[in-house]
């Protein structure tokens, strides 16, 4: 149970072991769930007392992500580590690194923090980004050209869901957008014209072996993913198919171990540029948990511990519908409100309906309480069923 217990970074690391991640939120508590299914116990490093993954794992450290002492007790617990967010800080990564196997490596967690690298590594990799320019100084502001506007400035760290993004159509818009952010270390990103957005999950080995889900087709909104559809009509195929090779090379660039999930704009001529990628499980991935024959966070573990990686089946259309926290106040947050159920019993009425919550202790708006993934023999029932959800819930219907 513990990795104290003589194991010395030897892969493969078989069920019995503990696996390790930083972070307690409802991807951890995924990856725990899957770990512990298939016969491995659990440490979470986290500091909310209340983590969804905390709650749910054998082991919950309950310290900041930088603590010494609390990195070494998960060092003296876990056989091999990963991390369920990308801003975790890449040196506990490196610090734990030195006693134990951990994927993603610290290199590439350090890249998906910053936009500025990030999108270096993109170019590199010769996977197209949307133009942009970089804004670190008064000078870069002034010297942005006049084609990226209107654009998006973006920071380049912390920023996730939509947070740290602001749309400006002028120059005097992007100044004040710059200032407004505090003038960190932005990037403008020129906005082009989309016809839809899509991600490409994979998971790739250590031996440098990569395995892919389907492409995934996104509906944000307000910056947030908000419905994900699979199936084989989502999308051209050719587009499909540029988003597979692309997510590879930029895996491959990286010399990546783990689950990534590279995320893409699909453009009105056909063409695809990519946004950026999240070293870890995502959102849009959910659905592989009840539509395939492996789910993203099996592979998660199956990386982590050096396992055989196979090619994933997806054997249902999906549809996922991610659940917000405003579900629980229909009259809205105002005035005191406080959270009412959504309609659970006529929801799960609905044919093919898979609801996950996260055991968040309390909603609020914007906040990520859980998802709703639909299955079916068809496309047309699932997405009809999708729809009924939807209605139920109060969300909008399906475009």
């Amino acid at each position: 149970m513990s990795g104290a217990g003589g194991h010395s970074g030897d892969l493969p690391i078989l069920p019995g072991a503990t696996l390790g991640v930083l972070g307690g939120g409802q991807l951890g508590r995924m990856f725990a769930h899957a770990a512990q299914r298939m016969g491995y116990f659990t440490a979470v490093l986290d500091p909310d007392a209340d983590s969804p993954a905390g709650r749910v794992s054998h082991h919950h450290i309950h310290t900041d992500y930088a603590d010494v002492d609390g990195l070494a007790r998960l060092a003296g617990l876990a056989d091999a580590v990963t991390t369920e967010f990308e801003n975790v800080p890449a040196p506990s990564l490196e610090h734990l690194a030195v006693a134990r196997p951990v994927s993603p490596a610290a290199s590439a967690i350090a890249i998906a923090q910053d936009r500025i690298a990030e999108k270096a590594h993109f170019t590199r990799c010769g996977v197209p980004c949307a133009p942009y320019a970089v804004v670190e100084t008064a000078e870069q502001l002034a010297a942005v050209e006049d084609h990226l506007l209107p654009g998006i400035l973006k920071t380049a760290r912390l920023g996730y869901d939509g947070k740290g993004q602001q749309r400006v159509k002028t120059r005097a818009e992007l100044v004040e957008a710059w200032q407004a952010a505090g003038c960190v270390p932005c990037v403008l990103e020129k906005m082009l014209p989309l016809e839809f957005e899509c991600s490409v999950i994979l998971a790739r080995g250590r031996d440098g072996q990569i395995v892919h889900f389907p492409p995934q087709r996104n509906l944000h909104r307000d910056g947030i993913l908000a419905v994900t559809e699979v199936h084989p009509q989502n999308m051209p195929k050719t587009v499909a198919q540029g988003a597979v090779n692309s997510a590879k090379s930029i895996a491959s660039g990286l010399d990546y171990v783990g689950v990534l999930c590279v995320e893409f704009f699909a453009l009105a001529d056909g063409s695809l540029v990519v946004n950026e990628m999240a070293p870890r499980p995502h959102n849009s991935g959910h659905y592989t948990m009840e539509a395939c024959d492996v789910s993203q966070f099996e592979l998660q573990v199956r990386t982590l511990a050096g396992l055989p990686l196979t090619a994933p089946r997806q054997h249902s259309p999906a549809v996922m519908l991610n659940l917000l926290g405003d579900l629980w106040f229909p009259g809205g947050e105002a005035d005191g409100a406080k959270p009412v159920a959504p309609r659970w019993s006529e929801v799960l009425a609905v044919p093919g309906t898979h609801l996950h919550l996260y055991g968040k202790m309390a909603p609020r708006r914007g906040r990520k309480m859980g998802h709703l993934t639909l299955t079916g023999a068809t496309l047309e029932s699932v997405r009809a069923n999708a729809s009924q959800a939807a209605l139920l819930l109060g969300l909008p219907a399906l475009a």
